[in-house]
């Protein structure tokens, strides 16, 4: 009885609490109507940029939430990660990256909304789509259908978090800044593989989130057949043609991919700007109301979250803030642009009560007015151009307007142009990777130029290693005489898993196969992720793919042979129908063959089995703990030894850029920094073809704009400044196969190199029309013309411009030249402007340059120029290939490498269907 008074008591304090919070900072009335979200009765066109809180540090939190507020969002969008929080059942975890109640505050510190997307399964590329392992081991359960096990389980942690929000207040009714929440997860695509089970479980899991009475609307993403209590939203490349399925909703669209995830041994995908920026502008031109940005922040994939199987660490996802938190230009700057122009029509576009007037212009041109005939003075209109190769002029009201092809312009006053998708006004930044010294922090030296000789001098660590032993080592081992699956034998809590088994080769058969050429070899029905495959101690080859069958070449001896198959997770399957299902290791037969004695049936022989590593058993990569063996010194070159544990130490680079390591030179394996997990490493190759240049007009795929030809997957690994210590570091690798850690250095990111190239028929920058009205204020000519604007870290200064033209100029930031159209000022002008300077600004008109070179010609202003910190401002002749470290060793062991990503080809089949 008494612990059920202090339970009253608490509960009742803690109600009290939140009443008066919510009292201070303002309950928000949340709803919605078929045109928008209503915010205490307003109805607001929202702008949302996803950020997901565990694939950075929470010292990152404050300054991404702050840029993407910058860029014009005032709307943060997030998952909610159940296998962070609950990695073992009935033990949660809200610490550190996990931390969303602090996530969600700072959202609301910020000003800004936010849309809590608790699933609770999230997909996402991340590990078992969010999953927690322990949720297999339920007996009787099925995940995702009518099942009660699963629904108890899903309900449990649903209302867990529920009420931690709402304990802390941060909720809209309470005064915090979630709006809207998310139950299930494009569970759509896969409904019908469940059958009418499915179609239960989807409106059990409607009225179950309505039930928590968290006072926002709740919503469901690719569900066609959603319950009338919550809103169907869309996800994809373009939803400007999506409708909801029941009137009285609004439009929304939760997952607007400006990128795509990477895999091992993958091309980079990216996506042109001016198509994302397109695909925006036509989806509210078309009456949408609320659009996130997947990813706005992709960061990384820390640990052992990366899902697929087979997505890299890095999850940049080619989004506006990249992996390590900085802009990525002309991304960031030419949505943010947008994000202007669009809220400058927010009251012309959440006038009109149902659709805007629709006009056609011609063949794939169409115009769309926003305006109602109380207010004709509020108007915005939409001009579009979806043709994928023709650029046409329009008339409009009586004004002839140019459509670049695949382009939207929009017209905040319905009379003039401030802005278009394809003409970017933003610079473009490239990124330089500035190697320092790994080994000591460097001495303050007598003069400046001894610094920058140090800071790209190669120097050699002091490397130690361990080995790892090969097979079994001894101590709690499993003995089966079948063949066990990886997932339920290891829980998740490693990626390795260790098949062992002996057998006798007799004096014959070694006899036999001494006098004929065929070859003795190990054959596996089906295996899944990767594997090594050592025989009597060597390592014989290694292989990776999605349940792939395995006829490898091996030598055996006389007596007893010894088989170790090292199998490796690559990430718990994130995607698809059926995930409690899924599985990993080796399944089926595992023979050998080409003895004389016939067929050798492995299968149901004694097999001894080890979860995860030594190393890991012994925390390795903590420099205190149970670090028992001996560590080593490493020398020599490359070593193709695999199984080898190397650590050093390294100081903490000077400065604030973000740090990361390049690893380019290793095989496959993991990396700690001071503790800290980074995740996996694998600098795979990735294909010779396919890199052929990129044309943003017409439908976007993942395949269709990548880089990263012939070069590794992933080569740079984000190390957070958060995880470094004052001066000296641990770094602790574990190396599968292969490697050459000497090669190995860290840098710092920052950029190097900022271009812009405006036209002078470019819109003028909408910064410059008058901040109370959605018309050009005509006092300011200057307000009318085209503006270049350059601008470098905080930390840093425009030191040197390499290029300069107005005029005719033509190519790309990094490869600039001159047309036969050239104002002999320019570089003069450009100079005056920017040098010294972090941010400068110039007129794209003759005035500024006081000539004009082309009279009645169309006139361009390119600039290139370098960006330095001021430990290289005096050093002209520093460039960004004296950063470039040799790459080693890329003649990987992986013989076989197969992928077969089920989210990538439904996504796509599903895109094809739209």
């Amino acid at each position: 009885m008494a612990t059920c008074h202090r339970s009253v008591v608490v509960r009742f304090w803690a109600s009290l609490y939140v009443f008066l919070v919510a009292s201070m900072v303002g309950a928000l009335n949340v709803s919605y109507d078929q045109r928008a979200f209503v915010l205490n009765g307003q109805r607001r066109l929202l702008i949302s940029a996803g950020i997901h809180y565990p694939r950075a540090t929470p010292e990152m939190w404050p300054e991404l939430i702050a840029t993407a507020k910058r860029g014009g969002a005032n709307v943060i969008q997030t998952y909610v990660f159940w296998s962070g929080h609950e990695p073992r059942k009935g033990e949660y975890n809200f610490e550190g990256r996990y931390d969303l109640p602090k996530f969600v505050e700072l959202v609301g510190e910020a000003g800004m909304y936010l849309n809590l997307r608790i699933g609770p399964y999230v997909c996402a590329e991340w590990n078992f789509g969010g999953f927690p392992v322990w949720l297999r081991d339920i007996p009787g359960i099925e995940f995702r259908t009518d099942n009660k096990q699963f629904k108890d389980e899903m309900e449990t942690f649903t209302k867990f978090i529920v009420e931690k929000m709402r304990a802390r207040a941060l909720f809209a009714q309470q005064g915090g800044p979630i709006i809207m929440a998310q139950i299930e997860n494009e569970y759509g695509n896969i409904e019908w593989e469940y059958g009418q089970p499915g179609k239960q479980y989807v409106k059990w899991a409607a009225n179950m989130a309505e039930g928590l009475d968290a006072g926002v609307p709740w919503i469901m993403c690719q569900q066609g057949d959603a319950p009338l209590n919550v809103i169907n939203t869309c996800n994809g490349y373009y939803c400007d043609g999506f409708t909801p399925n029941a009137p009285g909703r609004p439009t929304m669209w939760t997952e607007d991919w400006n990128g795509w995830y990477q895999l091992w041994g993958g091309l980079v995908p990216h996506r042109p700007v001016q198509d994302n920026a397109f695909a925006v502008a036509r989806f509210y031109q078309r009456g949408g109301t609320f659009q996130n940005y997947y990813m706005y922040f992709g960061g990384t994939n820390f640990e052992r979250t990366s899902g697929g199987p087979f997505i890299t660490t890095s999850y940049d996802y080619d989004a506006p803030i990249d992996e390590y938190g900085l802009v990525r230009q002309p991304k960031w700057g030419h949505l943010k642009d947008l994000h202007e122009v669009l809220m400058r029509c927010e009251s012309a576009l959440m006038s009109v009560d149902d659709e805007p007037e629709y006009i056609s212009l011609g063949r794939n041109l169409e115009a769309h007015v926003y305006t109602t005939a109380a207010h004709p003075e509020i108007c915005a209109a939409f001009l579009a151009n979806i043709d994928s190769s023709s650029s046409a002029v329009v008339e409009f009201r009586g004004t002839k307007y140019e459509l670049p092809a695949w382009s939207v312009s929009i017209l905040p006053d319905c009379k003039t142009v401030a802005y278009n998708t394809a003409k970017i006004h933003a610079q473009t930044s490239l990124m330089t990777m500035k190697r320092n010294n790994l080994k000591t922090r460097n001495p303050k030296p007598a003069d400046v130029d001894t610094l920058i000789e140090s800071q790209v001098a190669t120097i050699e660590l002091d490397w130690e290693k361990q080995e790892e032993p090969i097979g079994i080592r001894g101590g709690n081992t499993i003995t089966a005489h079948n063949l066990l699956e990886q997932i339920n034998t290891t829980k998740d809590s490693s990626d390795y898993l260790w098949y062992t088994t002996r057998f006798q080769v007799s004096k014959e058969d070694i006899k036999e196969l001494q006098g004929r050429k065929e070859d003795v070899r190990l054959v596996l029905e089906d295996v899944r992720d990767a594997l090594h495959v050592f025989v009597n101690g060597e390592l014989s080859g290694s292989f990776s793919g999605s349940w792939f069958s395995l006829n490898h070449s091996i030598k055996l001896k006389e007596g007893v042979n010894e088989i170790a198959l090292l199998c490796m997770t690559m990430g718990i399957q994130n995607y698809g129908a059926f995930l409690e299902k899924d599985g990993a290791g080796i399944k089926g037969k595992v023979q050998v063959t080409g003895l004389g004695s016939g067929v050798l049936d492995l299968t149901t022989s004694e097999w001894v089995y080890q979860v995860g590593l030594k190393g890991e058993d012994l925390q390795f990569f903590f420099d205190s703990g149970p670090q028992k063996g001996s560590w080593v010194p490493a020398t020599g070159g490359p070593s193709d030894k695999p199984l080898v544990w190397y650590k050093t130490k390294f100081s903490t680079p000077d400065g604030e850029e973000p740090v990361a390591l390049d690893l380019a030179s290793m095989g496959k394996g993991q990396v700690w920094v001071n503790g800290h997990h980074l995740g996996r490493y694998w600098p795979l190759l990735a294909p010779q073809g396919g890199c052929s240049g990129c044309d943003f007009r017409g439908p976007y795929n993942a395949h269709k704009c990548v880089t990263g030809c012939g070069e590794p997957s992933q080569r740079w690994y984000h190390v957070p400044r958060a995880w470094l210590q004052a001066d000296e570091n641990t770094l602790v690798l574990f190396e599968e196969v292969g490697g050459n850690p000497s090669l190995i250095s860290v840098a710092t990111r920052s950029p190097g190199t900022v271009c812009a190239h405006v036209s002078d028929s470019h819109p003028p920058l909408v910064d410059k029309w008058a901040t109370s009205s959605s018309s050009f204020d005509a006092q300011s000519q200057r307000a009318l013309v085209p503006h270049v604007r350059l601008e470098c870290a905080v930390h840093q200064q425009i030191s040197h411009i390499v290029f300069a033209s107005f005029g005719s100029s033509s190519g790309t930031c990094g490869s600039y030249s001159e047309g036969d159209c050239h104002a002999s000022s320019s570089r003069a002008v450009v100079e005056k402007a920017c040098l010294g300077k972090t941010f400068c600004s110039l007129d794209v008109s003759p005035a500024e340059f006081g000539e004009d070179p082309c009279p009645l010609l169309a006139k361009t202003l390119t600039v290139q120029a370098l960006c330095r910190g001021p430990s290289e401002l005096t050093n002209e002749n520093l460039s960004d290939d004296d950063i470039a470290v040799p790459l080693g060793m890329y003649d990987r062991k992986w013989q076989r490498y197969e992928v077969i990503n089920q989210r990538t080809q439904q996504t796509q089949s599903f895109l094809s269907d739209i």
